[in-house]
């Protein structure tokens, strides 16, 4: 397999012409040795028509693994296309927990009708069950397949079993401990197994006091405890405590990734997790929300102009650093709400006490504050020869990145109190908001010191 390859626009072009042709024996021999990442990377390019080609000339166990690569609004296009019966032949292949997320792309009608045609009863039974979990926890993301061994089998036993499980197992990360029940007592270390003496029962060299996560917790938990850890793998158990499965590292990947991409969507003003392929009804209707927030502000910002209006006609000499006080205001909102996000993203922060976070905030917004405004001072006096304008501007400034840091402290807080994600206080939110306040702070002091 070539792990370095690089798809290129010739190879492309190359693999169409093949096609256009009916060339099977060439695109065989083109993609034999390529990730099964590669051929579904050429899939999600080409034509739906030259896809499903390509596709159908792939091994069961590489279409399974290409189906699950490729990207979703393309594999989407193929479970439309493809059969219950050849959707089903590629599920038997899967991974129970890659099945059951890619079942769960499909109509209740389209599912019914594929887990009638898998093959492997008990295959169709782990993905069926797989999603009765509600999405977003760890049962949702777990496999059923995994090597589990029991605390009373010899060593010798355990390695027969061993190998009759590992035939539906593709990486063996951990072997499981379980009592009678089923229930997790700990894991055994494959070295203590190979140097175990002939006879020796698995509970008298397992190690107990595994960490484990319940079905029904969150992804974010199972995320955080996997990155805490350094885990490449973690059991998952129901609420009796027998295992039923586990978690590995690279859908722990998935979803930090995923985590990643909407955080940063919703920081940009995005309301729902789209892609730039994604129609221009879908793209305007997660722009929309965020960028009818900014009119309003705009609106209540030209509100607050207009109340000092007569002020700003007296002294026109204002005006010049409106822009200034509002780019400074939205800039140190988000930076603090970035920093806060962050923190709770990595479970770094403590909300417990909230009021010495704000004071910490203050200290560092009062320090910039204090930097900003002396250079904001010495250039107006400077350029404008004005020092009330000096004044006004300077002290304008220190109140609205003191405001601005703390504003933007509290918010992203108060709003992961409440269960709400914080990464809504990163975006147009915090900036439009410190915006109007801080023209407001920047107006009303500029009145104090004119009148």
């Amino acid at each position: 397999m070539d792990v370095q390859f690089k798809i290129t626009k010739e190879f492309i072009e190359e693999i169409q012409e093949f096609v256009a042709t009916g060339n099977r024996e060439s695109i065989v021999q083109s993609i034999a040795d390529l990730h099964e990442a590669d051929v579904a990377e050429i899939l999600d390019v080409i034509s739906m028509d030259e896809a499903k080609f390509i596709f159908r000339l792939l091994d069961d166990e590489m279409a399974s693994d290409v189906l699950v690569e490729l990207d979703e609004d393309v594999r989407l296009e193929f479970l439309e296309a493809l059969s219950a019966k050849e959707i089903a032949e590629q599920m038997d292949n899967m991974d129970s927990d890659d099945a059951a997320d890619i079942m769960a792309e499909m109509s209740e009608e389209k599912q019914e009708a594929v887990i009638q045609q898998i093959e492997d009863p008990q295959q169709a039974i782990d993905i069926a069950s797989l999603m009765q979990y509600e999405e977003d926890t760890a049962g949702a993301i777990m496999g059923t397949e995994l090597i589990c061994v029991n605390e009373n089998w010899t060593t010798d036993q355990c390695i027969e079993e061993m190998r009759i499980q590992a035939e539906d197992v593709q990486y063996i990360y951990t072997v499981y401990v379980v009592d009678n029940d089923k229930r997790l007592t700990g894991m055994l270390s494959l070295k203590s197994l190979l140097f175990a003496k002939k006879g020796t029962l698995v509970k008298d060299i397992y190690i107990e006091n595994v960490r484990y996560v319940n079905s029904d917790e969150s992804t974010e938990e199972v995320a955080s405890m996997m990155k805490k850890y350094d885990f490449v793998a973690l059991p998952v158990l129901n609420p009796d405590n027998i295992l039923i499965g586990r978690i590995t590292i690279d859908d722990v990947v998935d979803i930090i990734q995923e985590e990643a991409e909407k955080d940063y969507q919703m920081a940009s003003g995005i309301s729902e997790n789209v892609e730039s392929s994604d129609s221009v009804l879908a793209l305007t209707r997660a722009r929309l929300p965020w960028l009818i927030v900014g009119l309003v502000g705009g609106v209540l910002g030209a509100e607050v102009i207009g109340l000092f209006e007569k002020q700003l006609g007296d002294f026109p000499q204002m005006a010049m650093f409106i822009p200034l006080i509002a780019a400074m205001a939205g800039n140190v909102g988000v930076q603090s709400s970035a920093i806060v996000v962050q923190g709770i993203a990595s479970n770094n922060i403590d909300l417990s006490g909230i009021a010495g976070k704000l004071f910490k905030e203050f200290r560092v917004a009062l320090l910039n504050g204090i930097v900003c405004s002396l250079l904001i001072l010495g250039f107006v006096f400077a350029v404008k020869k004005d020092l009330t304008l000096g004044l006004t501007v300077s002290i304008s400034l220190m109140a609205v990145i003191i405001f601005a840091g703390i504003f933007g402290t509290l918010i992203p807080l108060l709003l992961h109190k409440r269960k709400i994600d914080p990464a809504l206080a990163t975006g147009p939110f915090i900036t439009t908001t410190n915006d109007v306040i801080g023209l407001f702070l920047y107006l009303y002091i500029g009145y104090l010191f004119y009148f």
